[in-house]
């Protein structure tokens, strides 16, 4: 792969949707159209895309400079190569839509973000805007600008400040973000207007959103299909919510009794399991047919007939299975749902043309309204032993999470079960220890052999024990048989091993020297002391951090204005404790850290998520020094500050600030709680002087 010279992308995805012998083709073609200065401008596009074979039998030259006026606004606006990507995609739906739907679609035109293209978002831009006026409505910061009017673009100016993307994200998974975090001024400046879409973007990966491709300016700039590619995701989380054993054991029913089978529906995707539950209800009610998706095998709207009678019978239209006509029977299945209490979201149009997303959030209502699951006690409190571990689930989750953000190609839905092929933990090495997967001898799933999957998960555990991870009672076998605890302990080792890596990279001249817990803590207990104050902790174990009062410190000092104090408390009671830890949570993700931890375990000074939200914050810190050594900024005191839009005003680190311990040597990975137990004294602070330089930040 060194070797390899082609036409390279930063942004993973865009590579993705074309072969080298397009980006050449638009490459030259792009350079072609550089005016004197070496620029190319939105206006100088539709004289260059019209003579390309795409569009010429499709487009006219003022059909172009319309749609480019619509999508990209300042015709004279200066445009890079990724963006011309962007836009070229963008007019491929545009002509794919005047020449008569998928059918004549490119490949690129069937991946998952439909919303990409304007020409097929406009319903469900209209159905994104129903859900927000019904479930919005009461808000009250919110309630003064709805209802929105789906046929404008009032979506997507009210999207510009961020909070109605943050109070969506509280509606799909309540309490992920403090409001009091959130900024919701009249009018808000660029700064703050720049820390809500930052927290956005960081509570919507710790839902579970995929926001590789989206950056606070693209949301600031309102740009139509990324706000509706966020905002599908979001409201599909809420929508798939209960479809989990956890949520609803009653879709244990949908299994035989054995511990195999219900695994197995542990490891699906939440839109799987719906698909399993429609078929489930289909076969009872004689539907010959297995419905395998969302979009043509309900075309028809005769699998909603069935199972719309099968689930409410007393709404049932004998004339619904009977009419030869689909949209006539797409109607009179919309009324059947609307009398059983489903809100409606879609047209008999989107159901006939098969939209996607429409239809899977039309079933996703019907069955939260009515499952009709059994309620057999039996069967429930088997499923509910399934998920009785409330650690094991917490860490499954913010491993799940983490995984997710890292932008791999693969999806995990279920750690424990996505991992036993070893593939995705293969990818994951991949990605934080580049070159250290041999992909000569690694199986990509499906894979039928077994033999295949232990070879995939001996080389994730031969790779570990390469990094210096504790695999002594670890062997491939056990991650192919889904031994929970040692895939935690593994994942665990995998992901400090990166947050320590990032770290390291942002340390220019430490010597050589791996950094440790040792020196997280140092760093912290520096910090907050610089700031005249008199709290220090010993370890990721004390428990004084359960009151939050520690990492409230930690970010005011590393940026003072992130934190009002009126809303602190003392963290004397429970209540008081879990405040200040949903506040310290959002506030961090506010600042820019990307962390996946949850309240309780601030509270319950869970050692590992405390270690990570520790490092979060250094690692903010360290990166923002680092981009203020690149652009001088003037002290932020209100007063002539100059900013851009992605970087705080933070004042810059020095003196002291720059300095901090790298004492210790590497410290040992253990599969035990012991693995972060590492205790600083303060004379350790204060005679250990090696000097810290931000490097580069990473990339």
């Amino acid at each position: 792969m060194s070797s390899y010279v082609g036409v390279l992308v930063s942004d993973q995805w865009l590579q993705s949707q074309f072969t080298q012998v397009e980006l050449r083709s638009l490459n030259s073609k792009f350079v072609s159209a550089k005016n004197q200065n070496g620029k190319v401008t939105v206006g100088d596009l539709p004289p260059l895309m019209v003579k390309m074979k795409a569009f010429s039998a499709l487009l006219t030259e003022d059909e172009i400079r319309q749609i480019l006026g619509e999508s990209c606004g300042d015709m004279s606006s200066e445009i890079d190569f990724e963006t011309f990507l962007r836009v070229y995609l963008n007019m491929q739906g545009q002509a794919t839509g005047k020449l008569g739907g998928p059918k004549n679609s490119s490949s690129f035109l069937k991946a998952s973000t439909t919303t990409l293209l304007h020409t097929i978002s406009e319903s469900e831009k209209a159905s994104y805007v129903t859900h927000i006026n019904i479930y919005l409505a009461d808000d009250p910061f919110l309630k003064q600008f709805l209802p929105l009017d789906p046929a404008t673009n009032d979506l997507f100016h009210l999207a510009k400040d961020g909070v109605l993307l943050c109070k969506l994200i509280n509606v799909a998974v309540p309490g992920t973000i403090d409001e009091r975090a959130i900024n919701t001024k009249r009018v808000l400046n660029p700064w703050e207007r720049n820390e809500n879409h930052t927290l956005c973007l960081n509570s919507a990966k710790a839902i579970g959103c995929t926001v590789v491709n989206i950056g606070t300016q693209d949301l600031v700039e309102g740009r139509p299909h990324l706000v509706l590619g966020l905002i599908s995701q979001i409201i599909k989380i809420q929508l798939l919510a209960d479809l989990n054993l956890k949520k609803t054991p009653q879709l244990v029913e949908l299994v035989e009794d054995s511990n195999a089978d219900v695994e197995e529906l542990l490891g699906l995707a939440p839109e799987k399991v719906l698909l399993k539950w429609m078929n489930f209800h289909l076969n009872k009610a004689g539907y010959e047919k297995t419905v395998a998706n969302f979009s043509s095998d309900v075309k028809d709207g005769k699998a909603y007939a069935y199972l719309l009678n099968v689930l409410a019978p007393e709404f049932c239209n004998p004339l619904t299975l009977d009419t030869k006509d689909p949209v006539e029977r797409a109607k009179l299945v919309l009324d059947h749902a609307e009398r059983m209490g489903c809100k409606r979201y879609l047209s008999p149009k989107d159901i006939t043309e098969g939209s996607t997303n429409l239809n899977l959030a039309f079933v996703a209502q019907i069955f939260h309204e009515r499952n009709g699951l059994s309620t057999d006690s039996k069967k429930i409190s088997f499923a509910e032993r399934m998920t009785d571990d409330v650690q094991i689930s917490r860490e499954e989750r913010c491993f799940r999470l983490w995984i997710n953000s890292l932008g791999i190609e693969s999806y995990v839905n279920n750690v424990f079960e996505d991992v036993r092929t070893g593939w995705i933990l293969l990818e994951v090495l991949d990605k934080v220890a580049p070159g250290s997967v041999n992909w000569k001898h690694a199986s990509k799933p499906p894979i039928k052999f077994p033999f295949r999957k232990v070879e995939n998960c001996n080389q994730v555990v031969k790779i570990g024990r390469q990094l210096k991870f504790s695999v002594v009672n670890l062997g491939g076998n056990d991650i192919v048989q889904g031994n929970k605890k040692l895939i935690v302990a593994f994942l665990w080792q995998l992901m400090r091993f990166n947050m320590l890596q990032l770290l390291k990279s942002l340390r220019s001249r430490s010597r050589g020297k791996e950094i440790t817990d040792a020196d997280i803590m140092n760093w912290a207990n520096r910090k907050v002391k610089s700031t005249g104050r008199s709290t220090q902790v010993e370890s990721f174990k004390d428990k004084s951090l359960s009151t939050g009062l520690f990492f409230l410190e930690l970010l005011s000092a590393v940026e003072p204005r992130v934190v009002n104090w009126n809303l602190v408390t003392k963290g004397e009671s429970d209540e008081e404790k879990r405040l200040n830890a949903t506040y310290i949570i959002s506030v961090a993700r506010k600042l820019g850290c990307s962390i996946f931890l949850l309240p309780e375990d601030i509270m319950e000074v869970n050692q590992k998520m405390i270690l990570t939200l520790t490092a979060s914050i250094m690692y903010w810190c360290l990166q923002h020094a680092a981009e203020e050594g690149e652009v001088a900024l003037s002290p932020a005191n209100g007063n002539g500050s100059t900013y851009t839009s992605d970087t705080s005003p933070a004042p810059s680190i020095s003196g002291e600030d720059e300095r901090s311990s790298l004492c210790g040597e590497i410290s040992s990975l253990t599969m035990d709680d012991a693995a972060s137990d590492i205790t600083v004294s303060s004379s350790q602070c204060e005679n250990e002087d090696t000097e810290i330089a931000t490097a580069e930040s990473h990339a």
